[in-house]
């Protein structure tokens, strides 16, 4: 089974080849963000997606009926599907769709529940609430616009949300249930409600977010959304489409542990399946995009888990987190690193983890800091760690015709 398309819109701007540059030359979407209607803003950056950006995908959507997570899903589903070569009429029964939100329409919950509150009475709330906020609407929009007619799945399992959501679209094409299917993630829920929740948490950063590195103080939001074509070998062959890249590999597990604490032991069988899935050995893994987060119990979980599946080989291999250019889009995030880690697979170009300042003895490794760097192999991996204990990870080889 292969990829024959990629889309994206992110803080980075609109497109795929726009997300991969700007993580490729290190230039980050994170920017100062402010809450009018906040009384108390205590963190002060995230990732959005431009005011810009969003009026061309609500410019080609219907924001009547849809909150902003369906116009973003919409316009990088848009742009897989028109680098794939394919139409309306190439979907169908024969094709599925697979948007992993965390979320749903938090734009949508959020201007209600104000209404609501402050302004008082269920006569302000819009009759159109339910339906955007609802978080399969992705999927469903998706599927109504280009026809698709067979399965339909929202997977939110929080960050794991896409890269599951397209470890099922890859498992209903290799079984030969579809012949291709439209996978990814959709997240928007930079609004006031929801980011007041996160800073409760006391998890993002009022610095900059550092995977990975000494003295790093945790994450930063961001909104995005990221599409994928999957589509069996032989269906692309008899179309004569251009292969992106194989899909080799998906694995995924929960740790059946603690709600918010991480157990490497989890994701330590998450990436042990992902190459038990493609018959892949640890030594053929050339660059791993890791889930890095930039807090604290999150990097070291990571690393040690890492250093349990690839042992020896640890110390010389290519990691990096990516979130500091895009925020991390939580139900989003699996999709925009997969396709980061496929332009990575295609240009054999490992993006930096920006703002690293030097190795944490805790953790005592260098991923990748500041600076791209080449390699040469065949075979990436991109990892998700949820909240939930739900782990995935997904593996892309270079296609060999």
């Amino acid at each position: 089974m292969v990829i024959t398309g990629t889309g994206a819109i992110s803080a980075c701007g609109i497109g795929a080849e726009a997300l991969w540059t700007a993580a490729r030359d290190g230039r980050s979407g994170v920017r100062q963000t402010l809450f009018p209607t906040l009384k108390r803003q205590v963190i002060l950056e995230a990732a959005p997606i431009s005011g810009a950006d969003y009026q061309i995908a609500l410019s080609t959507t219907n924001p009547r009926f849809q909150d902003r997570v369906s116009a973003i899903a919409q316009i990088a589903a848009g742009e897989a599907i028109d680098q794939a070569g394919l139409g309306v009429a190439d979907f169908g029964e024969r094709c599925a769709v697979s948007i992993g939100a965390g979320f749903g329409g938090a734009q949508t919950m959020d201007e209600n529940y104000h209404r609501l509150l402050a302004e008082g009475g269920s006569r302000k709330i819009d009759p159109m609430c339910v339906p955007k906020i609802m978080t399969n609407a992705p999927a469903s929009w998706i599927a109504m616009k280009w026809g698709i007619k067979g399965p339909s799945y929202c997977i939110s399992t929080a960050c794991s949300s896409a890269s599951q959501s397209i470890g099922l679209g890859a498992m209903l094409v290799a079984s030969g249930t579809v012949d291709r299917c439209i996978a990814g993630g959709a997240e928007a829920l930079l609004v006031p409600g929801v980011f007041a929740s996160w800073e409760a948490m006391h998890v993002m950063t009022n610095d900059k977010c550092r995977p990975f590195s000494r003295n790093r103080t945790g994450m930063v939001l961001g909104d995005g959304a990221a599409m994928f074509v999957l589509e069996s070998l032989e269906s692309a062959l008899a179309r004569g489409s251009k292969i992106l890249a194989e899909f080799a590999g998906y694995g995924t597990t929960n740790d059946a542990g603690d709600l918010l604490r991480p157990d490497r032991d989890g994701a330590a069988r998450s990436m042990r399946m992902a190459l038990d899935h493609g018959r892949l050995e640890p030594t053929q893994i050339g660059y791993v995009n890791a889930h890095g987060t930039g807090t604290i119990a999150n990097d070291l979980n990571e690393t040690l888990a890492l250093r349990d599946v690839f042992g020896d080989r640890f110390a010389e291999m290519l990691i990096s987190s990516t979130k500091p250019i895009h925020g991390h889009a939580l139900g989003a995030g699996g999709a925009l690193e997969l396709l980061i880690t496929l332009k990575a697979l295609e240009e054999q170009i490992a993006p930096p983890t920006i703002n690293f300042i030097d190795v944490d003895p805790k953790l005592g490794f260098e991923p990748v800091p500041n600076v791209a760097r080449p390699f040469d192999a065949d075979v990436v991996l991109s990892n998700s760690f949820a909240f939930g204990g739900v782990n995935a990870s997904l593996a892309l080889k270079r296609y060999e015709a």
